[in-house]
């Protein structure tokens, strides 16, 4: 007999004191965080949070759960007996707050709405319960303006408009000046707004209110400006948003009253201290805005030193709890502190690499969640040049340093136009009094942000950082006129849009005119020209110093450079190389040798052959004697040639036109002809996948010998010069074994020739670029031929995607960006379900072949962090890429390691 089982209901409400902070995928961020703070004992306002199953049921069907109005109806319930009062009753009601709350953080991109629960009736009541006509009547009209913009969709725009004809009539200049009488019109001016605009009147049912607020922050999760910054920060399209639902405390009661943002160290800097900004008698909205410039956090001492050493005492606490930077909201009510909020903060990329540092030395983390703590791309951004100090460049202005870097470009004043101009190849400066959510697209596009309100908590500052884009915010010198678009700097002088400006977001210094730049200090100890000491600089090369220690020792992966000449080897060498990954010789055919290359291909007779040979061979051999000197002692690996033909070869219209003029003028002209004649018979429709690599090599005999007889010689000077060569050579675009074996066995011959000529034992591997998908669908068959397999994936990626880089990135990619069919451009990070699984699959065949074979990567990938963390779970070796990125290789295998130890605390 079957047991019946009534099915499983999913629980789509917890109270905040059911949750905790590992229900993030769940609770969001915002909700785990509040449900922690609570569990902690710490002053949270009562509420409750709606899953994110129950935003992603809505979003698929339309609809929110069946279920979910009664749960929410019976928490509401449950809220109201716990606060005595009831939502929106008139003589004393319950107010709430209804917010947004993602798994990660998303700053600004999703909606809020204060102070449900106001009606023309319970304004009156919240009067008379607070002893304050002004308060209530400023709380109504901030609920219907961001009700109107959020839930109704009207153009904010119109509500500003409103209020400062309001402050004009009233002749003050901030919204504090205006009183109950001034505001009681302002809601009548909003609720006629939101009449006309939307078409209906502005909700007087507070549970009307709550419901409609709830469906606006779910389908704020598909507006343009989140999935825009999704795509950014690469977070998941189908997360979904949690909603909080929250009892309201009160910032704007008067002098006693404020709101705040606090994080406990400095996320610009990493240092310890006391930063964030704390603004009287005001919402939360208004100090994230900017729209009021803030007092910093110290100065609440002096304010309410009771409320100050409490959240001091708090801050410590969670630090000590979440042992990370956090970033914390908060609100006083009549000297009562509310926590609103906790996350860990975001930071700038010299902050994640301090603070890692400072928390290991506190004892509260350990050196492999240190190395957690801090990206591949953080430390990149540390490598950028930063701006010259001693500049003759006229400073013309200062902000806060909310954001660093040096960052150039023409001074535009919307993100319409810094789009526009960025897409046509300008740099640009985003200059505006304060961004909001809809400038993301222009924040995104532009070199740098600066505006003249805020801090380092408004919406500029905390985008910025999470961007990793140069931001100076508050710089209240600066007089910035959106609509005439100019800005006015001190002494009168007037930037129009267009004329360059510099900001530097590590000091908050703006400048007329291009600023010169200067080395990081980053890259001068990466270059062995700096050592850690007592100043700031010296702090965090010393942070960066002890975190790539550690990554070093980690990590499993070698990390080689891709490299040309003996310069760039050492340089890479300088930044950690552990040998060269890639050496591609047609490099060190063009300038002055290009024509004996060209005299080559052209060829007609095997004496012409033989002759140009024959003149390269020395040049090729001293280029692998510098090469294999500046390596010693570590693996270089040399690519034979692999040029499009077309490289080589004189344009075809050029030469065309050559020849007419010479005929027309009946000017000799047969080595013109007999050129043109050559250059038309080899001419390609598509070069890249014609006459080139080992196909070349095979087509022009001689030329892959030359090659192998002047490494074969080069490495043998080297070794009679005690040097220690160790050569690999490596045949390009090979589809089949057959190919190989024919290189193989020519190259195998000519090296026994130079043993035996120099009476040098020369031990070079032989081995082949996997760059087409047919190399490796046989890879098990190609590695009967080959010693070590090194994947080219850029050429891969276009052969797979059947994409031309050169053409596609410029036509299309933008678009596909865009509509998400590419979280990031294949070029850029590695398609891991389509040239990854051939990866792997390639992998796998060779080793099984060949269980020792050495197993690499060599294109743009092998310095992408998440790419390294792919390579290193397939099982290759080593990772190649450009000097510059070899840092940034070494720290992400350090990572990849550790969570693949499954060392991943966070």
């Amino acid at each position: 007999m079957s047991e019946n089982k009534e099915p499983h209901v999913a629980k789509f409400v917890y109270d905040f004191t059911e949750g905790n902070k590992d229900l993030k995928d769940l609770l969001g961020g915002k909700g785990a965080n509040l449900a922690e703070m609570t569990n902690l004992g710490l002053p949270v306002p009562p509420g409750f949070t709606i899953t994110t199953e129950a935003c992603k049921v809505y979003l698929e069907s339309g609809e929110e759960p069946a279920a979910l109005r009664d749960e929410v109806s019976a928490h509401l319930d449950a809220l109201e007996q716990r606060m005595g009062k009831k939502l929106g009753q008139a003589d004393d009601p319950l107010l709430v707050s209804v917010r947004s709350g993602a798994k990660f953080s998303m700053p600004g991109m999703m909606d809020t709405v204060l102070n449900i629960g106001l009606s023309d009736k319970s304004v009156q009541g919240l009067a008379q319960q607070a002893g304050d006509d002004r308060f209530a009547w400023d709380s109504y009209r901030r609920l219907i303006q961001m009700f109107g913009k959020t839930v109704l969709g009207v153009e904010g725009d119109l509500f500003e408009e409103a209020l400062d004809k309001a402050k004009q009539a009233k002749k003050v200049t901030v919204d504090t000046d205006l009183e109950a009488a001034d505001l009681k019109k302002l809601v009548t001016a909003f609720k006629k707004i939101v009449k006309k605009e939307a078409g209906r009147d502005f909700p007087q049912d507070p549970r009307e209110q709550m419901d409609l607020a709830i469906h606006a922050v779910f389908d704020s999760w598909n507006t343009d400006r989140a999935k825009l910054y999704r795509r950014q920060e690469r977070i998941p399209g189908d997360l979904g948003t949690a909603v909080n639902v929250c009892s309201m405390v009160f910032g704007n009661l008067g002098p006693d009253s404020g709101t705040g943002v606090a994080f406990t160290r400095d996320p610009a800097s990493g240092h310890q201290g006391v930063y964030g900004d704390y603004l009287q008698n005001a919402q939360g909205e208004d100090v994230v805005a900017g729209i009021r410039n803030t007092v910093p956090l110290a100065e609440l001492e002096q304010i309410d030193k009771k409320s100050y050493d409490q959240l001091m005492q708090i801050m410590e606490t969670l630090e000590n709890h979440y042992k990370d930077l956090c970033d914390i909201e908060f609100t006083i009510e009549r000297g009562q502190l509310w926590m609103l909020q906790t996350r860990v903060g975001k930071r700038t990329a010299g902050a994640a690499f301090r603070i890692a540092t400072q928390l290991v030395d506190q004892g509260l983390i350990d050196e492999a969640e240190a190395l957690q703590r801090v990206t591949g791309a953080q430390l990149a951004q540390l490598m950028f040049p930063r701006f010259d100090e001693n500049t003759k460049v006229a400073q013309v202005g200062r902000g806060i340093a909310a954001s660093p870097g040096a960052a150039v470009g023409k001074a535009v004043f919307d993100s319409y136009t810094a789009v526009k101009w960025s897409r046509s190849g300008e740099k640009v400066i985003l200059v505006r009094r304060e961004t909001n959510p809809d400038d993301l697209d222009g924040m995104i596009a532009a070199e740098g942000i600066l505006t003249s309100r805020g801090g380092k908590t408004s919406h500029a500052a905390v985008v910025a950082r999470g961007m990793g884009k140069t931001c100076v915010c508050g710089a209240e010198e600066l007089e910035v006129d959106t609509k005439r678009r100019r800005m006015t700097v001190p002494g009168g002088h007037v930037v129009e849009e267009g004329d360059l400006i510099s900001i530097d977001g590590s000091s908050g210094k703006v400048y007329l005119g291009e600023v010169p730049v200067v080395p990081s200090p980053v890259v001068e100890y990466f270059e062995g020209r700096m050592h850690a000491g007592a100043n700031d600089a010296d702090e965090l090369v010393e942070a960066v110093h002890r975190i790539m220690a550690f990554a070093d020792r980690k990590r499993r992966l070698r990390v080689r450079a891709n490299a040309d000449n003996a310069e760039d080897a050492l340089r890479a060498r300088r930044f950690g190389a552990q040998g060269i990954g890639l050496c591609r010789t047609e490099h060190m055919f063009l300038g002055d040798r290009r024509e004996l290359v060209e005299r080559l291909i052209l060829a007609d007779t095997e004496d012409e052959r033989e002759e140009s040979l024959k003149a390269l061979l020395p040049l090729q051999k001293q280029d692998f004697v510098e090469l294999f000197s500046a390596m010693d002692g570590l693996p270089v690996t040399v690519r034979l040639l692999d040029p499009p033909l077309h490289e080589f070869l004189p344009d075809i219209t050029e030469l065309s036109v050559r020849v007419a003029l010479a005929e027309s003028r009946q000017e000799p002209h047969e080595n013109e002809l007999r050129l043109l004649q050559a250059v038309h018979r080899l001419h390609e429709q598509n070069p890249m996948l014609g006459l080139r690599g080992v196909r070349l090599g095979l087509v022009i005999p001689g030329l892959f010998t030359m090659q192998v007889r002047a490494i074969a010689e080069a490495a043998a000077e080297r070794k009679n010069a005690k040097g220690d060569p160790r050569a690999e050579i490596m045949i390009p675009l090979v589809g089949t074994v057959q190919e190989l074996e024919i290189v193989r066995e020519e190259a195998d011959q000519v090296v026994a020739e130079v043993e035996a000529a120099t009476g040098v034992e020369l031990k070079l591997s032989i081995g082949t670029m996997i760059e087409l998908p047919r190399a490796a669908l046989t890879a098990g068959q190609i590695a009967e031929a080959a010693e070590f397999f090194s994947f080219g994936t850029n050429d891969l990626t276009q052969t797979v995607w059947g994409f031309s880089r050169d053409d596609v990135e410029a036509s299309f990619f933008t678009a596909y960006l865009e509509k998400g069919i590419f979280g990031v451009s294949p070029f850029e990070t590695i398609d891991k379900d389509g040239v990854g699984s051939l990866v792997k699959l390639a992998a796998e065949a060779g080793r099984r072949t060949r269980p020792d074979l050495k197993l690499g990567v060599c294109g743009e990938h092998g310095g992408d962090p998440e790419s390294v963390h792919f390579f290193h779970e397939v099982g290759l070796d080593y990772v190649s890429c450009s000097p510059f990125r070899i840092p940034v290789a070494r720290l992400e295998a350090g990572r990849a390691a550790i969570t693949a130890n499954g060392s991943d605390h966070r």
